[in-house]
């Protein structure tokens, strides 16, 4: 099995996240224009309780299985981590059949009671089969990671926007004509095709790689499992509470956004819209960058771990300050081009620019979104998953208290949706922080936080320049699409010279290497 360094496969990720996220924006554009914000504030309720209950299937075993596969290879310990694999497949199966079960039956209470429309009852229907699917896979994408090969996972990551976007289209639009509650469920549908099609993926690559046979003895490894099964789960249940609080809070976000968009006054209908514009426009390009955050989050995780196995704390310092490096670089520039161009980006897209108001407001504070997940990934492979739960429970908490203060305020309304998410946002970034410099005296050097002040000015400030300069522009597709490319090469020009990219990050990656 080819085991990729921390860059290489960071890098990997990043290029199927990049593919994924640009299929996935299609794919929103396609669902937007065919269901309209209705339709899409019917998709966005029922999306926080599938989330919630993969979750509590997946148990917080990707990144336990990711952690404890690097350690046992770091020693070259195969026995364990073919337990580790028995455990795994059995804990999420089982898992898998109680809660898909349990979101059957709970979905018309769900749809009725708590989300306040009927209609989210056929999109929750249309989304339960995926549950056992993303169980499965989870389990062989911990796996490879913790071998520190990503190939797979961005593979299957690519695949399963394809076959989604392959269908969306069809099943939308064939849909429609029955009403939006259809539509929404038809592009629920084709999820979990997508999700399908890239389990059996994930399930050929295995075969392929494996140098252990699952079937054989599988009844005896999973009785002398007990050490392994507490091992997983010293590192699972902290991370599934920090999961569980993440999903939690965004299964009941909708449930209070409406509540107290009713208090404030809004009706039903309106606010299914209000909510759609935040969650189906505004966030999903907010968090366009957190694919490269991501990415670096899953390579940090078998890294530290392996650095931890051999107390080489010089090295986990290096791989955590080169994350959040690396993330800053991905999120100034994102920051800046949707707080400067909102109103064109959101019209291209959609063909209006409602949600520009919540762009403008969030995406400044949303920088610290973008440090979240590494900070998160090292917490949990430094074995401070239980201290990165604790500060996900209060971060969630600020955020309701916040959202029920400001959205039942009629002057405030949906916007104090928005402002409610920010604060939970900056909270919780800055309590991973602090987190990490109580534990390890991890610190972030003066000189890099005066560079990335300086950086995020001169980037605003350029942009307001390229904005104002071609104002006129930015009405048409291609010459707003040449500012966007003039802009994104003066500011890689500047990471260079602040060193946010060094030559020597480029010399490791096979593009770079000397033949």
């Amino acid at each position: 099995m080819s085991k990729q360094t921390f860059l290489q496969g960071t890098l990997i990720l990043i290029a199927a996240g990049m593919i994924t996220r640009f299929l996935g924006f299609v794919n929103r554009i396609v669902v937007a224009r065919i269901m309209g914000e209705e339709g899409v504030g019917l998709y966005m309720m029922a999306i926080p309780t599938l989330i919630l209950v993969i979750t509590l299937t997946q148990f917080g075993l990707p990144v336990a299985i990711s952690k404890r596969v690097a350690e046992a290879e770091a020693h070259g310990d195969l026995l364990k981590i073919k337990k580790i694999l028995v455990i795994s497949l059995v804990v999420t199966g089982i898992l898998s059949i109680i809660f898909t079960a349990g979101m059957i039956f709970l979905a018309p209470l769900l749809a009725k009671t708590l989300l306040t429309d009927e209609r989210t009852l056929y999109p929750l229907l249309a989304i339960s089969p995926i549950v056992p699917i993303v169980a499965i896979s989870s389990v062989l994408r911990g796996y490879f990671q913790g071998r520190q090969n990503m190939k797979p996972q961005a593979y299957s990551q690519v695949i399963e926007q394809v076959v989604r976007i392959t269908f969306v289209a069809l099943f939308t639009k064939a849909l429609a004509p029955y009403g939006v509650e259809y539509a929404a469920a038809g592009a629920m549908f084709s999820v979990v095709l997508g999700e399908l099609c890239s389990l059996l993926y994930m399930i050929r690559m295995f075969k392929m790689k494996k140098r252990i046979k699952i079937r054989k003895k599988f009844a005896s490894y999973l009785k002398e499992g007990k050490d392994t099964l507490n091992e997983l789960l010293s590192i699972a249940l902290p991370t599934t509470g920090s999961r569980l609080v993440g999903s939690l809070s965004f299964f009941l976000e909708p449930i209070l956004v409406a509540q107290s968009l009713a208090i404030a006054g809004v009706q039903t209908a309106m606010a299914t819209k209000q909510y759609g514009e935040l969650t189906g426009y505004a966030l999903p390009l907010l968090m366009l960058p957190t694919f490269i955050t991501h990415s670096l989050s899953i390579a940090l995780v078998p890294n530290i771990s392996e650095a931890g196995a051999k107390k080489d704390l010089k090295l986990i310092h290096y791989r955590i300050h080169q994350a959040i490096r690396l993330s800053f670089a991905s999120g100034a520039l994102a920051t800046v081009v949707l707080a400067i161009f909102a109103t064109p980006i959101l019209t291209f897209m959609y063909g209006h620019a409602n949600a520009s108001r919540f762009l403008i407001v969030m995406a400044p504070c949303f920088l610290l979104l973008y440090f979240q997940a590494p900070l998160q990934a090292a917490l949990q492979a430094l074995d401070l998953a239980k201290a990165a739960m604790w500060n996900s429970l209060i971060g969630a908490f600020v955020k309701f208290a916040v959202l029920l203060t400001l959205a039942t305020q009629p002057e405030f309304g949906i916007m104090g949706v928005a402002l409610a998410i920010v604060v939970g946002v900056v909270l919780v970034t800055f309590l991973h922080l602090f987190t990490l410099i109580r534990a390890i005296q991890f610190k972030i050097p003066i000189i890099d936080v005066f560079k990335m002040i300086t950086l995020i000015m001169l980037t605003w400030l350029i942009g307001d320049k390229l904005h104002d300069f071609f104002q006129g522009a930015t009405l048409q597709v291609l010459p707003f699409l040449f500012i966007l490319i003039l802009f994104t090469t003066v500011y890689t020009l500047l990471l260079f010279l602040f060193r946010f990219i060094t030559t020597e990050e480029l010399k490791q990656l096979p593009l770079f290497k000397k033949r």
